[in-house]
C-alpha cells in the first residue's frame, strides 16, 4: 500500500493503463499544455506525445462525439470533461448515442469509453457549476456510472472503467480531489457494481456515495462514543446499483438512512429507500429517512453553500430522530 491523494491515484491510473494498452487516449480541453484544470493529467502529454493526449477546443458536443467514434472504431477514449455541468452541452452524445450504439447495432459494436468528469458544491463555483447531476446518467440503460469516494476506489474503478467494453461515466467529487488515502500497488480493479462495507455496524445503515462518504463516516466515528454501532455502505456504483449489499445491511441493522449530495426530490436517494422498503420492510424498526442538499440553486456566498449542503450535524439530526435518543439532540 502507498499512501497517495485522489489526485494521484487518478493520474498514475491514467498513465498505468496508457502504458499497459496502446488503444487508451486521452481527450479533452486544456488535458495537454495546460496538464488539466485539476492536474489529474500533469506530465502525461511529455510522455505520450499529442496524438494520445488530445487538447479539444471547447466544444464537449463535438469532442464526446468523436469519442464515440474513436470507440467504435477499436480505441479506448478517456474523455474529460471539465465539470459535469458542461456535459449537459454533450447529453445527446452521451445519452442518445454512447449509451445506445450497442443495443441499437444488435451487439455488433460496443463503445469502450470513459468519460471522467468532476462535480460537487463546496468550492464557490456558484449555481451552475456546483451541481450533482449524476442522476440524469444513472437513469440511462446503458451508461454504467461511478463515483469513487477514496483514492483506492479512484484507481480501482478508474481501470476498471477504461477496461469495461461500454461506456462509463466516473464522477469525481470536487472535495475529494486533495484527500488522502492508502493505495494498493500494482494491479487493482475494483468490480463495478459492487458496493463496499465501509465500516460495519448493528445499530443502524447509512448509505452514501462519494463525499458522502466522508460525512458518513465521520457521522459514525461520533456515534460509536455514544454505543451506537453504524454500518456505512459506500454504493461506489451508481448503475449498476448493488441493491442486494444494501438490503442485507438494511436487514441486519433493522434501520436506515441514506446521505447523498444531490437534490431530496427524485435523488438517488429516492431510489436507494425505495429499494431497502421493497427488500427489508419486514425487517425495519422505523422507516428509512433521507438526508439531501437543500431544494435551491446552489449559492456563491460561503455561509449559504455550507448551509445548503448536507454535513455532520444534519445526518446526526436524522439519525437521533431514527433512533428516538436524547443523547442525539445536540
Amino acid at each position: 500500500m502507498t499512501v497517495v491523494t485522489y489526485r494521484q491515484a487518478l493520474h498514475d491510473t491514467l498513465a498505468a493503463e496508457m502504458r499497459r494498452d496502446e488503444s487508451v487516449l486521452l481527450i479533452g480541453e486544456e488535458i495537454g499544455r495546460f496538464e488539466g484544470s485539476y492536474k489529474i493529467t500533469a506530465g502525461l502529454l511529455a510522455e505520450f506525445g499529442p496524438e494520445r493526449v488530445r487538447d479539444t477546443p471547447i466544444s464537449e458536443e463535438g469532442f464526446v462525439g468523436a469519442a464515440i467514434g474513436a470507440a467504435m472504431l477499436g480505441l479506448r477514449p478517456v474523455v474529460e470533461i471539465m465539470t459535469i455541468n458542461f456535459s449537459l452541452l454533450a447529453i445527446d452524445q452521451i445519452v442518445n448515442h454512447a449509451a445506445k450504439i450497442r443495443a441499437m447495432f444488435g451487439g455488433q459494436v460496443s463503445v469502450p469509453m470513459v468519460i471522467r468528469t468532476p462535480g460537487g458544491g463546496g468550492q464557490q463555483l456558484g449555481a451552475s457549476h456546483s451541481q450533482n447531476i449524476e442522476v440524469f446518467y444513472a437513469h440511462i440503460p446503458g451508461l454504467k456510472v461511478v463515483v469513487p469516494s477514496t483514492p483506492a476506489d479512484a484507481k480501482g474503478l478508474l481501470t476498471a472503467a477504461i477496461r469495461d467494453d461500454d461506456p462509463v461515466l466516473v464522477i469525481e467529487n470536487l472535495g475529494l480531489y486533495s484527500t488522502k488515502g492508502e493505495v494498493p500497488d500494482g494491479e487493482h480493479v475494483v468490480e463495478i457494481g459492487r458496493a463496499e462495507i465501509a465500516r460495519p455496524g448493528e445499530d443502524l445503515t447509512i448509505v452514501a456515495y462519494s463525499r458522502a462518504v466522508m460525512v458518513a463516516l465521520a457521522v459514525a466515528q461520533n456515534l460509536e462514543r455514544d454505543g451506537i454501532s453504524a454500518e456505512v455502505v459506500d454504493l461506489r456504483s451508481l448503475r449498476p446499483l448493488d441493491r442486494r449489499t444494501v438490503v442485507a445491511s438494511a436487514r441486519k441493522t433493522s434501520r436506515a438512512v441514506v446521505l447523498e449530495d444531490d437534490w431530496l426530490s427524485y435523488g438517488i436517494g429516492a431510489e436507494v429507500a425505495a429499494t431497502i422498503q421493497e427488500g427489508a420492510f419486514d425487517f425495519l424498526d422505523a422507516p428509512v429517512r433521507r438526508v439531501a442538499a437543500a431544494e435551491v440553486p446552489v449559492p456563491y456566498a460561503k455561509p449559504l453553500e455550507n448551509a445548503v449542503l448536507p454535513d455532520v450535524a444534519a445526518l446526526t439530526k436524522v439519525i437521533g430522530e431514527i433512533l428516538d435518543a436524547t443523547a442525539f439532540d445536540r
